[in-house]
């Protein structure tokens, strides 16, 4: 690869780079369209799946398609009239309602983190090292992407280099690049300790445990407890939670990864924080982006967790 091929390969997120290979293969594979593509040959390709895949996809279908005729130099057919056109005929045919996580409410953190503290003190009596590493990997996890409103992405991107860590008093996290970061400068995020449920505590017991000293702070351990070089995938973060949430006795087939970006974004708003506090906090850069996540209705059984209110 030459010097420029990966400053322009690094431009492109890895996920995106998937994303866009998936849906060029499914167009011209799949599909049976042939590239470079025309105009017509597009909106007969939005026809065709208008109603089978949702709005987001085809979007993303379109993206793909644009940003390969653009770094071939062929003129993009995504920006044909037709094309414009049809795609605003499928939105009004196939209007679908946006589908969001359930938001991690309060009083579910503290049930599926007692769960995880009692089959850490299980683990122990039994001397059973796997299990007890997996309970406090995922206490920590939880507890800081529901303090910190942290993406699955920004979870497993985490690395112990590049976190600061003082019990009772708090936590320093630098992410040198995260999907809302676009000009890759890196942003830093704190918070502080709490008397309960606290991610602090959580995070220095996690390391501890498990003796890691660089490299990714969350990863995966194998049945004999023996832990990975890699950092965790993000997509592994909703079966990790799901699973700790049904062995702590909660239904938790409408959860995932952002439920706990949701939990924290609707506690912060039922607690009293103004919208531009709470975007400053967990990083939006736009009002839409904000009430996509915070839940109007209230949560039950909430209680004061801090002396003092989360500074953000």
């Amino acid at each position: 690869m030459s010097e420029l091929d990966r400053y322009l390969q690094a431009a492109t997120r890895d996920n995106t780079r998937r994303s866009y290979r998936a849906a060029i293969e499914h167009f011209e594979v799949t599909w049976g369209g042939f590239l470079p593509a025309t105009g017509d040959s597009v909106a007969r390709y939005l026809v065709a799946h208008a109603g089978v895949l949702s709005i987001n996809t085809l979007k993303l279908r379109l993206s793909a398609l644009a940003q390969w005729h653009n770094s071939q130099g062929f003129a993009d057919p995504t920006k044909a009239p037709v094309v414009r056109k049809v795609f605003k005929g499928i939105r009004a045919l196939h209007p679908a309602q946006e589908k969001q996580a359930e938001p991690l409410q309060l009083q579910h953190l503290e049930q599926v983190i007692a769960g995880l503290e009692q089959e850490a003190q299980t683990a122990i009596i039994e001397n059973n090292r796997p299990a007890l590493l997996r309970a406090r990997r995922d206490s920590a996890l939880i507890l800081l992407g529901f303090w910190r409103g942290f993406r699955s992405d920004e979870l497993c991107n985490l690395q112990i280099e590049h976190v600061q860590a003082i019990a009772g008093t708090g936590i320093t996290l630098f992410l040198p690049r995260s999907k809302g970061d676009r000009e890759n400068l890196g942003k830093t995020y704190q918070t502080p300790a709490l008397q309960r449920l606290c991610p602090v505590q959580a995070y220095i017991a996690w390391i501890t445990e498990a003796a890691l000293v660089r490299g990714p702070v969350f990863r995966g351990i194998d049945r004999w407890g023996h832990l990975s070089e890699e950092g965790l995938h993000a997509n592994s973060v909703i079966p990790l939670l799901r699973q700790a949430l049904e062995r702590s006795g909660i239904a938790a087939e409408h959860y995932t990864s952002h439920s706990l970006r949701r939990g924290f974004a609707s506690w912060a708003h039922q607690s009293g924080w103004d919208l531009k506090s709470l975007m400053s906090y967990v990083g939006w850069k736009d009002i839409k982006s904000a009430m996509r996540y915070i839940e109007t209705s209230p949560f039950l059984g909430m209680t004061r967790l801090v002396e003092k209110p989360l500074e953000p």
